[in-house]
This record gives C-alpha cells, structure tokens and sequence, in this order.
C-alpha cells in the first residue's frame, strides 16, 4: 500500500480510534503487523506505531517465536480498559 507518510504525531494520535478495529482482528487469532494492516486497510508502517503503543500498555503481547517470513504475531491480552 503505498499511502503517504504522515507526522508521527497524527499517526500517535489516531492509536485510540484504530484500537478496537486492531483487537477485532486479533481476537480470532493471532496475526502479524501485515496481516493486522490488511484487515482494516491502513499502512504496514502506522500499524507498527499502533501495535507497539499496545503492547506496550498491555492490549497485545507477542506470540513467542516469528513465522517463517521473520514476523511476530500478536494477540489481545484480554484487557478490557
């Protein structure tokens, strides 16, 4: 997807509203960062901005081990709020 490169601060700020779209699809099963980004049709390169910001506050944790493409899937956590 070549979409165009926004501030990082647009894209930081947009983490709250893409969440619950990001935990829809991991719910079902974990998914790596491509995955995640062409299930709800943004750019691979926010969608790590906004999986990082998660795991980091404990919404997602990381699957351990990397698929056979060198990715990390990741899962919810079960956090609620």
């Amino acid at each position: 997807m070549n979409a165009p490169i926004r501030d990082l601060r647009e894209v930081v700020r947009d983490e709250p509203v893409m969440r619950d779209r990001i935990l829809d699809v991991v719910k079902s099963a974990p998914k790596t960062v491509p995955e995640i980004a062409a299930a709800i049709g943004q750019p691979t390169h926010e969608v790590v901005v906004w999986v990082m910001g998660m795991r980091r506050y404990g919404w997602l944790s990381e699957v351990k081990g990397a698929t056979d493409d060198g990715y990390f899937r990741y899962e919810w956590t079960g956090r609620t709020s």
